[in-house]
């Protein structure tokens, strides 16, 4: 899985609220597992913020829960996320798609890789079981946005295991509110800003993944429920030289929109739980470090 495909990975429930092939059975699900994941908090004297960096998709049966997440979870008014997502309607994430992501006029999409590339291209469009037409017709992070489930289905995974998911059924069934800190539009309108030049490294990247994605896939995983912010950082650092302008459109620029977020945040009272992914809260460019920057004190709790 490599760094642009983790980056991508931001806007995975997009992607598959809009099309989710059935996902077949994970290894992991017949050996639910346990962690500490990362876990820290932002406060002053009448206001708690609880930073938890998450995985957007999760094999079914990932035991992830411990007393201390389980204890701030209790304690927090309200829950804020990425960005709310009608899991329920998933016409709605793909009439959002659609009109952001089709463009009359383009090359087809297999064409917008290397011709080395082009066969194994071929195959995912195959197995996704899209037509050829509507592929074609969007623009390249868009086709590649809609083939990204194929490739998280060879996982184990889809849609609806992700920590986001769970933590929006716990609020809503305590009656909490839940906001978020971008729309869906928002977050798409990020990919619709790229380049051409970086929409098609994702696209490449996507092919290239393929065999070696569930050890990697394993590796992050296994990383994150242990709550090891310095791996979850390298995961992302070490090929940043690949695109940085994919990191600073999916992780830098939003990181800092989201400091400030919570820097205004301060200033009303309460306690919240905020889950961004985890690639969000780790490494230099994270939110946790921009608001150490800013003079505020951020504690690792766990």
């Amino acid at each position: 899985m490599t760094m642009l495909r983790k980056l991508f990975s931001i806007f995975v429930a997009i992607g598959l609220a809009a099309c989710s092939p059935t996902a077949t059975p994970s290894a992991h699900a017949e050996t639910p597992q346990s962690g500490r994941p990362a876990l820290w908090k932002l406060a002053d004297a009448d206001t708690t913020i609880w930073l938890f960096g998450t995985i957007h998709v999760l094999p079914a049966g990932y035991q992830w829960r411990d007393a201390a997440i389980d204890k701030a979870l209790r304690e927090s008014d309200m829950l804020v996320i990425e960005a709310l997502i009608d899991r329920n309607d998933p016409a709605k994430a793909f009439a959002l798609l659609s009109r952001l992501g089709m463009t009359p006029g383009l090359p087809p999409l297999v064409d917008r890789v290397a011709g080395d590339k082009r066969a194994a291209l071929q195959v995912l469009i195959d197995r996704s079981k899209l037509p050829a037409p509507f592929l074609n017709g969007m623009e390249t992070w868009g086709g590649a946005l809609m083939l990204m489930p194929v490739l998280l289905s060879d996982l184990g995974l889809d849609g609806g295991r992700g920590v986001e998911e769970e933590l929006e059924t716990e609020f809503k069934a305590a009656n909490k509110p839940i906001d978020a800190l971008e729309t869906a539009e928002q977050q798409l309108r990020v990919l619709d800003g790229l380049s051409e030049t970086a929409q098609r490294q994702f696209l490449t990247a996507m092919v290239d993944d393929g065999a070696g994605q569930q050890a990697e896939f394993d590796a992050m995983l296994a990383a994150w429920a242990r709550g090891d912010e310095a791996a979850i950082a390298a995961s992302f650092d070490k090929d940043a030289r690949v695109s940085p302008e994919l990191r600073d459109a999916l992780l830098v620029k939003r990181n800092t929109a989201w400091t400030e977020w919570l820097k205004a945040r301060l200033d009303r009272p309460g306690t919240i739980f905020v889950a961004v992914g985890a690639g969000h809260l780790a490494g230099d460019d994270s939110v946790v470090r921009m608001l150490k920057a800013g003079g505020l004190t951020v504690e690792r709790v766990q």
